[in-house]
């Protein structure tokens, strides 16, 4: 058998053992345990119903005091309990004990609001990745009633799990928090501020990951294709076998890549500042070298650059900024390591340390591996080095060689993101626990499956709040951002037929949304501005969670459509005190479309709370569209409180 194989049939064992360990009743232990969400510095639902649980030896006597009072419960013969404890009002810090053959107290609990942050990687993209937007807020993260759970990235296609595999809760600290999802953070920052009570942040999110994977096999039931994935992966030898396929394939990959690297070959390799680059080519920066005469490569390119710096600049500390690159890249300043960064995602923010640069010359090297499609420095980010008061621009022409070849490297299966693993193992178990409300920033993955999503994301919702059993939990997401290259022309997109999907979930009860057109980067999913993306949701929160009918906490949306004649009449929820045209002028991003269904721009003016859209040329129209596009670049339609119309589609 492959020895790769062997390992990592080894290691899914284990993690099986661990798992069927997680789901016993641990009486044979006989002593009482608790779920890793029940531990201190826990925030624990003011105003509600709330359920205190763990495991202890069959029949045992078990007393959680609180607050003063003593509260009972009597093992099953599972070993499973649970005492129920009052609706309580904000406050803490308490302590709380839990008796039983033992004794475990718990310290510096908090009652507050606790929300579940969930989805892909703009809800995990932490505050460390925005750092340099945010430094005086970072700075500032000082406030002990904003507490974090980081839920582990796990998953389990075998059943719900009844406990975590780690985790604690976390203080607000300058330290803690740059490791905190910025989304959450600052929405937990603006909750606290408006309404002074402790927050709790339960974070939950995997970056990638389809709205699929945070369902129940049960729920999932409706969706054959899905269902049968869940069936197929509760195989702990294929996905060993899958892995071990992949890890294969991949080690294979760098090796041969690294056996031919002639960077590393030869008396001075190519990050030394002396290395002879007469014969190198040059190529503009920002840019892809698919593009010029190199052609699609795929396997190491190394890059160099030349700047002169002053007596004074000379052994300063300074800042390398180089924007984004695809794939990953080792960045060399005067032949000494600064820094890498392992996959395209993430902005490079490298820290040149004192006494690197110099007086005159300094080299900057860039080794960059790609491992499929176009590898490069992504453009209209900025590349630039800032050394004291003067920023210097990086962008222009570079010298590059490519220093080894490989064929595309197949990319691997992404088992954690199949069907409902990662409900079972990252929400299941925090089920018990009562919350406030959940917040979402999700869909990026299931774009190009829209009419799917419009289906799942809503089970999804459905499905959690049975679980949690709270009722109508309240339930707020953040739409999808502009992104990718704008157009001039009407046409279709599937990030706008996503777009539709989430709007129309709205009509789920207790859901709001989060309108973020305007927050997006046309060259970036992940984009950096996740502070008014928290602003959004937290807007939403006061009117669905909190119950202010009289904030306006989102955007104007569409109502109804009627067609007079050749114009068609928009009536817009939302539109607090007026509809307005950002930066005024004309509205731009509606078209309008005749029974032919081809889409032209149309004009579009307000009248109170309606818009009405015509085109001379289309006397029967019957169809509407409002900044249907990957990027709607220039949608301009907000109300008076300065928040974005959510794009849409009516006929």
């Amino acid at each position: 058998m492959d020895i790769n194989l062997i390992m990592f049939v080894r290691t899914h064992l284990i993690k099986l053992i661990y798992t069927l360990l997680l789901l016993l009743p641990l009486n044979v232990l006989g002593q009482v345990r608790l779920p890793k969400l029940v531990s201190d510095g826990m925030v624990l639902q003011r105003d509600a119903s709330l359920e205190i649980w763990g495991w202890a030896s069959a029949k045992e006597k078990v007393t959680v005091k609180f607050l003063g009072k003593n509260y009972q419960a009597v093992a099953d013969e599972s070993g499973n309990w649970e005492v129920k404890l009052p609706s309580l009002k904000a406050g803490g810090p308490y302590t709380m004990t839990i008796s039983g053959s033992n004794s475990i107290t718990l310290q510096d609990i908090l009652i507050g609001d606790v929300w579940v942050c969930s989805g892909q990687s703009n809800m995990e993209l932490p505050m460390r990745r925005v750092k340099p937007l945010y430094e005086k807020e970072i700075e500032q993260a000082t406030n002990a009633n904003i507490r974090y759970f980081d839920v582990p990235q796990k998953y389990n296609f075998e059943q719900p799990q009844t406990d975590l595999e780690g985790g604690r809760w976390q203080k607000t600290t300058p330290e803690n928090v740059m490791h905190f999802s910025a989304v959450a953070y600052f929405f937990a920052q603006e909750l606290y501020n408006k309404y002074k009570v402790p927050v709790g942040l339960l974070h939950a999110a995997l970056g990638g990951s389809p709205v699929e994977s945070w369902i129940s096999e049960e729920a999932l039931k409706p969706f054959p294709k899905h269902y049968q994935e869940v069936q197929r992966f509760k195989d702990a030898a294929l996905i060993a076998e899958i892995e071990a396929r992949d890890n294969a394939r991949s080690q294979a990959w760098y090796q041969a890549l690294a056996q031919n690297d002639k960077g590393n070959q030869g008396p001075k390799k190519w990050h030394d500042p002396d290395l002879p680059t007469s014969n190198w080519s040059t190529m503009q920066v920002p840019g892809y070298w698919a593009d010029t005469k190199t052609g699609p490569v795929n396997g190491i390119v190394w890059f160099r650059k030349e700047i002169e710096l002053s007596a004074d600049e000379a052994g300063k500390k300074a800042t390398l900024n180089m924007g984004r690159i695809v794939d990953a890249d080792s960045v060399f300043v005067n032949g000494r390591f600064v820094g890498s960064t392992g996959y395209q995602y993430p902005p490079r923010w490298y820290t040149i340390p004192e006494g690197m640069l110099k007086a005159g010359k300094n080299t900057i090297s860039v080794k960059i591996i790609n491992e499929r499609g176009r590898g490069g420095f992504v453009s209209d980010k900025p590349y630039e080095l800032t050394v004291g008061d003067r920023t210097l621009q990086l962008t222009g022409d570079w010298q590059y060689q490519v220093a080894a070849e490989n064929q595309a490297l197949k990319g691997p299966t992404f088992i954690r993101w199949k069907p409902a693993g990662l409900y079972n193992a990252m929400i299941a178990p925090l089920a018990k626990y009562s919350i406030k409300g959940a917040i979402w920033y999700q869909g990026e993955s299931n774009v190009g499956r829209a009419q799917e999503y419009q289906e799942l994301f809503p089970a999804m919702i459905k499905e959690w709040r049975s679980q949690w059993g709270q009722g109508d939990l309240p339930f707020l997401y953040v739409q999808l951002t502009n992104y990718l290259e704008p157009k001039n022309t009407p046409s279709e997109s599937d990030w706008a037929q996503l777009r539709e999907a989430q709007r129309q979930t709205l009509s789920v009860p207790n859901t709001g949304m989060a309108v973020a057109i305007d927050l997006g980067e046309w060259n970036d999913i992940h984009p950096l501005n996740k502070k008014d993306v928290a602003k959004r949701l937290a807007l939403a929160a006061q009117r669905v969670a909190y119950g202010d009918n009289k904030v306006v906490y989102t955007g104007p949306t569409l109502k109804n459509m009627q067609v007079k004649g050749k114009e068609i009449i928009l009536t817009f929820n939302q539109a607090g005190a007026g509809l307005v045209t950002k930066g005024g002028g004309e509205l731009n991003q509606f078209a309008i479309a005749g029974p032919d269904k081809r889409y032209v721009w149309a004009n579009a003016r307000i009248k109170g709370n309606k818009v009405i859209v015509w085109h001379k040329d289309i006397t029967n129209p019957v169809s509407v569209r409002y900044a249907w596009a990957d990027n709607p670049e220039g949608a301009n339609l907000y109300n008076a409180a300065g928040l974005p119309a959510s794009p849409f589609q009516a006929e």
